[in-house]
């Protein structure tokens, strides 16, 4: 099938001279670029994850008195061992 590609006159150098060098035509070169852009696995949507722009203080639901608690339980069995 016949059609109509336009190209930049730089890049149309380049593939013809590969071409040349691979002692192949042109429509080939061409062919083979396209199946294999054609080939690769889609490519995924990046995912843009809020990222919290507070400053100090506990998650919610975090009770430092707490985990400060556990924190020095820890430290006194660690001095017991």
């Amino acid at each position: 099938m016949r059609t109509t590609v336009r190209l930049r006159g730089e890049l149309l150098e380049l593939a013809k001279r590969k071409a040349a060098e691979q002692g192949r035509s042109l429509t080939a070169l061409i062919e083979d670029a396209l199946r294999h852009e054609l080939a690769r696995p889609a490519t995924r949507r990046r995912i843009k994850i809020p990222v919290s722009k507070a400053t100090g203080g506990a998650l919610s639901g975090v009770d430092l008195i707490k985990t400060n608690r556990l924190e020095d339980e820890i430290e006194r069995s660690r001095r017991k061992s």
